[in-house]
């Protein structure tokens, strides 16, 4: 048997998974601190898929994932979907959104 090492956060249920394929985990819980940390760090993982996604499907499964990173360091910090859509409401008065499509290509000063 080989092993192989992880370290990241995964899934509630990947360890379940994991022994069904006959293979033992080795898991711990982590402080609210470092969970936080790992969230964050689990959110750059899957947005770094959302750009390699090749096709829609696959962009909406990617998708799935950081929403659902998203929502549980909502919930590890205790922010609420209402904070989070003012400051976005917020920015998008002082900023302007994505819509045009605009590419800053340089600007001279």
């Amino acid at each position: 048997m080989t092993e192989k090492i992880y370290n990241k956060l995964v899934r509630d249920k990947i360890p379940q998974v994991i022994k069904q394929k006959g293979a033992q985990p080795t898991v711990r819980i982590m402080e609210r601190e470092e969970f936080v940390h790992e969230l964050k760090t689990k959110l750059v993982e899957e947005a770094q898929e959302v750009v390699s996604a090749g096709n829609r499907e696959k962009l909406i499964d990617e998708l799935a994932d950081v929403r659902e990173v998203l929502n549980a360091l909502y919930a590890a910090e205790e922010i609420t979907d209402a904070e989070v859509e003012q400051a976005r409401l917020a920015k998008l008065e002082a900023r302007g959104g994505f819509q045009e499509r605009i590419m800053l290509e340089k600007v001279d000063e």
